[in-house]
């Protein structure tokens, strides 16, 4: 057999593996959506389960006893198997279901099943109620990711550049609040910020409850159940997510760029700009996402550290689903707010770019 004729067969075998894997992908992915989304149910549904056992199982005896171009076609898809059947089953088929429940509609508010009814009505209800919810929901996230970069970004450098061999130290002290529940660490600031409370003492001993109270930060002397206790809420537990993203970026900086921008009569402030904050922008961009995303749906910082008036998106969505029994609207709430922030980190990447994430 000539080489340019065996190239050929290497060449089909490898596109009808990549095909191969490809289509085991898909099959396994839909079958398991079907039965988690229960498009499916009863015997069809194990049916369903054990052709798709059988795909997965066939795949693998593929990738083993196959040739190693067969292997090789095979690998990515592999790789992307698990994850790919994570996803069906436990977003796409969850997502399904609260797509179907915001189209849905319940005749009375004990209904244990809403009645599926293309009830658009739903996301009306979402916007037209919630509308002040959602704007204060992305309004302290926002500017609790901007307070995150003015905290964590200096924090990051100092860690990446000055601290040498105590570095893993600072690093521990970053990661150290995880080790405590989320609840707790919110829960202790109502005491941090109490009338009473340290801070507030502080802030009148320095005279500064006037000048704060002025700005809005403070209410009749009060930090406690105030929109700026909320954001502070939401920049202390988020911060870890700027610190660590920002870091890993400003490590991978070699030393000798800022040097050699110096030797060429650069101030350091100008091989600051000009250099480091170029290349620490991934980081940035990744500690931004990491931030706003859980910040804009969290719910506990405002019911712990705010008020009636300071509600979010995330409070809303709660108590339509666990008070009200309203599981339609908050579904549809719950879309909207993805949409949102899927349509925002478009936006976002735009002008950041994500090509220089990995």
């Amino acid at each position: 057999m000539t080489a340019p004729v065996v190239s050929r067969v290497g060449s089909l075998t490898r596109v009808s593996s990549e095909r191969a894997g490809l289509l085991s992908l898909v099959l396994v992915g839909v079958a398991l959506l079907s039965v988690g989304a229960r498009w499916v149910s009863g015997t069809i549904a194990v049916l369903i389960l054990v052709l798709a056992a059988l795909v997965v199982v066939g795949w693998i005896t593929l990738a083993v006893l196959g040739s190693p171009e067969t292997k090789r076609a095979l690998a990515p898809y592999g790789l992307l198997k698990p994850g790919s059947m994570w996803l069906a089953m436990f977003y796409l088929a969850p997502l399904w279901t609260l797509l179907t429940s915001s189209l849905s509609a319940k005749k009375t508010r004990f209904d244990v099943f809403p009645t599926f009814s293309w009830e658009f009505s739903n996301y009306g209800k979402a916007f037209s109620d919630f509308g002040p919810q959602f704007g204060r929901a992305f309004l302290y996230a926002g500017i609790a990711t901007f307070i995150t970069i003015l905290i964590g970004y200096p924090i990051a450098y100092v860690i990446a550049f000055r601290c040498g061999k105590y570095r893993n130290i600072l690093l521990g002290l970053v990661v150290i609040p995880f080790f405590t529940s989320y609840l707790i660490r919110t829960i202790a600031w109502t005491s941090i910020l109490a009338d009473s409370g340290p801070v507030v003492n502080i802030l009148n001993s320095l005279s500064l409850t006037g000048v704060l109270e002025s700005l809005n930060i403070m209410d009749n002397g009060k930090l406690i159940n105030t929109p700026a206790a909320v954001i502070g809420g939401l920049t202390y537990n988020f911060l870890p997510f700027m610190i660590l993203p920002i870091y890993v970026s400003l490590e991978k900086i070699d030393v000798r760029l800022v040097d050699a921008a110096q030797d060429l009569y650069s101030s350091a402030a100008r091989a600051f700009r000009k250099i480091v904050v170029p290349l620490s922008v991934p980081g940035v961009f990744a500690g931004t996402l990491l931030t706003f995303i859980p910040a804009a749906g969290d719910f506990v910082n405002a019911q712990f550290l705010g008020n009636p008036n300071t509600t979010m998106i995330g409070n809303s969505i709660q108590d339509q689903f666990l008070r009200q029994n309203n599981y339609p609207v908050a579904s549809a709430m719950s879309f909207v707010l993805m949409a949102i922030i899927t349509v925002l980190v478009i936006v976002y990447s735009r002008f950041f770019g994500t090509a220089d994430l990995a």
